[in-house]
């Protein structure tokens, strides 16, 4: 069997990589994680002529200097494992941008094949694109595609298979691009004294090394610096001189000076006949059509709104019936074990631990898929990267950058978003005092975890308007976030916010296949996450509910309550008189289980928090949901489905978690609005706090959890307190 071909896919984001990589791999993936780091590491197989080639798609990235995690992940993998070449996507309408990481590609002497995406977007627009011309000056395949509607497919195919068997990968020479009279020569000298001490050229080219040094490259100087400090020094030295020259004669750094020549050497391949443009492309885009509405001043933010208002629509309308469906398959599991075992520790734990307390959680995996449906659908669409350019306006006038936009969307400022994967974009700001205060404020958003908790609520109290409740939700979470950035960036983190420029993708339709796997992929995630963490978090909470067991003789009363009822029951011949006593029966079984309960640890726990608790409308039950949710939101519901399974009484016989919420007389709206705002505030996550950890320290995570959750039950009482007074 011949060997498997080992692949790299890389690209700008908006370049189409993510649609290509779905085309070629389909459903034959998987997703994980590159080790210690949060970034995904998506890997997938396609079999072509016997030949199968092993795909890692590479996070989207401008350039290798690796001022962002997803850069230097890019990087290291190239450096590391050694692909057998790298087939890097370039939009085809953007081709001077996306060449500058092509070309960085070649500088670092990577095996290359060109897939110049889009090209239908290019000819609509009224491009033409001479991609044998690029080949021959590049010296690297080049292959035109529409990932799309899987034009150009086959031949990339093909092209990649060939140029694999064929290529050396220690013949192919990196490219050398001249840097001008103020650099070449001193980049010589560098690569004089690389080569001479043999330094870093296992690992990296001479050349590319001496341009990395003069970037001042933070990862390749600690690279070097361990692998031979004196020559490092040298290296250093010499790029204090020219930086310092280039500084007094031309008002410039080395950095700027090798963009610039890139660039430049960009503009003459282009400018060689490999675009062509006509003047229709004078007209107005498509896309600039759209964008005049779209980012539009005042219609853009109402278009945005509107948006974001038919998503929760759309997800409460069509996801209500499957919805149902599951609650009543967890119902009918329920059942059935109840009726299998008698009465006993097993059955408690089957019913209210597990199936009660995990049942909850998946019960809205249907709401949780249309949700990112579309979501995913607003991506691929294009319109994602126009709400961040648009936020950014109303960003800087609170003291954050433009670059906060992703990590709050990623947080859930498009609810169903993660807070880690936000937490850790905001690597991508440089000043350290605009990412201080994203990192704490980005955990306030609709995360993928509070929304079914705000699903089960808005079910329970506000049946006839959920999607409004969410919607508002969203917006609280906005506003809080600002209010809070506005207030640290005026006290302890105090400085001034810095520039922002973004790229805008063109529009595009999405294909059916790309939305359904980015939609499997989130809706598994979060699927493993409650056969997971959730499960194992709700069998404690479960035992810690269910033991230590109350003293001897404290439920005799109760007890022998129950036996006279059952006794009379078996008496009864009436039917009235029996409902009656069933009745009476089911309420007795509910005292006890209560009563049990309140020995407990978690109900002991949750008892000795409500004198402050109360102050909020919390009870118990409440309290314990609230302190399982700092391990993961979801366990907030895992939580209430199990401590109203183990306390349930006639009322919540047959019910779903939400009618029993808003059957119980201890809840009420008022209770519910306070709940749920203080569920968007309080505490990050665990895996949350220890995320801002690592990206600043112990003493901003501890001020996390305190601050937040000090500031979301001031809200909670002021919301609770002053509509107690209102009604009264």
């Amino acid at each position: 069997m011949s060997p498997t071909i080992y692949l790299g896919l890389a690209g700008n984001p908006n370049s189409g990589k993510t649609t290509l990589y779905n085309a070629l791999t389909g459903s034959r993936q998987q997703v994980g994680n590159y080790p210690g780091i949060t970034v995904d590491k998506r890997e997938g197989f396609t079999n072509v002529s016997g030949r199968l080639l092993h795909i890692v798609d590479l996070p989207g990235t401008y350039s290798l200097t690796a001022y962002s995690q997803e850069e230097l992940v890019a990087r290291n993998f190239l450096v590391e494992e050694s692909p057998a070449l790298v087939i890097n996507v370039l939009n085809a309408t953007n081709l001077e941008r996306n060449l500058y990481l092509t070309v960085q590609f070649l500088e670092l002497g990577i095996p290359l094949v060109l897939a110049l995406n889009m090209m239908d977007e290019a000819e609509k627009s009224g491009m033409r694109l001479d991609t044998e011309l690029l080949a021959r000056m590049l010296g690297t395949p080049v292959v035109g595609m529409a990932a799309r509607i899987g034009r150009g497919k086959e031949e990339l195919l093909h092209t990649v298979i060939s140029t694999a068997e064929q290529t050396d990968q220690s013949s192919w020479r990196p490219l050398e691009i001249s840097y001008g009279p103020d650099l070449d020569p001193v980049i010589q000298q560098m690569c004089g004294i690389i080569r001479q001490n043999s330094f870093l050229t296992q690992r990296y080219p001479p050349r590319w090394t001496a341009l990395k040094f003069l970037e001042e490259d933070v990862e390749v100087t600690r690279r070097g610096y361990e692998a031979d400090p004196e020559t490092a020094s040298r290296l250093e030295k010499i790029c204090r001189e020219i930086a310092e020259h280039c500084e007094r004669t031309l008002n410039t750094h080395p950095e700027a000076i090798i963009a610039d020549y890139r660039y430049g050497f960009i503009n003459s391949l282009l400018k060689q006949g490999v675009v062509e443009r006509s003047r229709a492309m004078n007209r107005v885009s498509f896309s600039d059509k759209m964008d005049r509405v779209l980012t539009h001043k005042f219609l853009g933010p109402l278009v945005m709104l509107a948006i974001l208002y038919a998503m929760f629509q759309i997800t409460f309308e069509v996801g209500e019936i499957p919805l149902q469906g599951l609650v009543q398959l967890f119902d009918w599991l329920s059942e059935g074990i109840k009726a299998i075992l008698p009465p006993s520790t097993l059955r408690s734990l089957l019913v209210s631990g597990i199936i009660d307390g995990v049942g909850g959680v998946l019960s809205f995996v249907p709401l949780i898929m249309i949700m990112f449906f579309c979501l995913s659908f607003l991506e691929d669409f294009g319109y994602m990267a126009r709400i961040a350019y648009m936020l950014d306006r109303l960003l800087r006038g609170f003291g954050l950058h433009g670059c906060s936009v992703m990590p709050f969307i990623m947080s859930g400022g498009i609810p169903g978003g993660c807070a880690v994967p936000g937490l850790m974009a905001t690597r991508s700001l440089r000043s350290p005092k605009e990412k201080m205060a994203t990192l704490l404020t980005a955990p306030f958003f609709t995360c993928g975890a509070k929304v079914p908790v705000f699903l089960l609520l808005a079910g329970a109290f506000f049946p006839e308007s959920p999607a409004q409740i969410l919607f508002w939700l969203t917006l609280v979470a906005w506003t809080a976030a600002l209010l809070v950035a506005r207030l640290l960036r005026s006290t302890i983190i105090r400085g001034e916010s810095t520039p922002f420029v973004m790229e805008l993708p063109p529009y595009r339709l999405p294909t059916w296949k790309g939305l359904f796997i980015h939609t499997w992929e989130k809706a598994w995630q979060y699927i493993r996450k409650a056969g997971t963490l959730i499960l194992a978090v709700s069998i404690l909470i479960w035992a810690a509910m269910s033991f230590p067991a109350p003293p001897e003789g404290s439920t005799h009363a109760v007890k022998q309550r129950i036996q006279s009822i059952q006794a009379e029951l078996e008496e009864a011949e009436a039917k009235q008189r029996r409902t009656s006593l069933q009745k009476e029966l089911q309420q007795a079984r509910g005292q006890q289980d209560k009563l049990r309960l309140s020995y407990s640890l978690a109900g002991r726990l949750g008892h000795g928090l409500e004198p402050v608790s109360q102050w909020a409308g919390f009870d118990w039950k409440t309290n314990i949901s609230l302190v399982g949710g700092i391990a993961a939101k979801e366990v907030i519901i895992s939580t209430l489905g199990t401590a109203y399974s183990m306390a349930e009484t006639d009322s919540g016989q047959g019910a779903s978690l939400s009618q029993k919420l808003a059957r119980d007389p201890s809840w009420s709206r008022l209770k519910g609005v306070g709940f749920m705002v203080f569920v968007l505030i309080y505490s990050p996550c665990f895996v949350s706090v220890i995320t801002i950890i690592r990206e600043s320290s112990w003493k901003w995570g501890v001020f996390s959890v305190a601050f937040n959750t000090l500031l979301a039950f001031a809200l909670a009482v002021l919301i609770y307190q002053s509509g107690q007074m209102l009604v009264s």
